[in-house]
């Protein structure tokens, strides 16, 4: 049961890590932290697939959120997903030479 559980959690993982508007998501955030309404205007998307794509990433903890004012102001999780984007961007120009980061 505990091996089908750590798969069902790499599953989930790589999941939200294999979503389009996931990825536009954690890659916008990596620049700043940014609300829904900037993330909609950035990346061009609904806000509503916006909101429910950070909804998923918040369940997994790929994202935090702060309270300014009215606004939720969302920032990628820097104790775990920065450091897997970094072993991921060294991965891509050490061994992945074919694949090119999107913007």
């Amino acid at each position: 049961m505990k091996n089908k559980q750590k798969c069902d959690a790499y599953a989930i993982f790589f999941k939200n890590l294999a979503n389009g508007v996931k990825i536009d998501i954690i890659s916008s955030l990596k620049e700043k932290p940014k609300s829904v309404n900037e993330l909609v205007e950035e990346l061009g998307v609904e806000q509503s697939k916006i909101s429910h794509a950070l909804a998923n990433l918040r369940f997994c903890n790929l994202v935090n959120t702060k309270q300014k004012g009215k606004l939720r102001i969302y920032s990628l999780n820097k104790k775990t997903i920065l450091p897997i984007l970094k072993i991921i961007d060294k991965h891509r120009q050490t061994s992945c030479p074919g694949c090119k980061l999107r913007k």
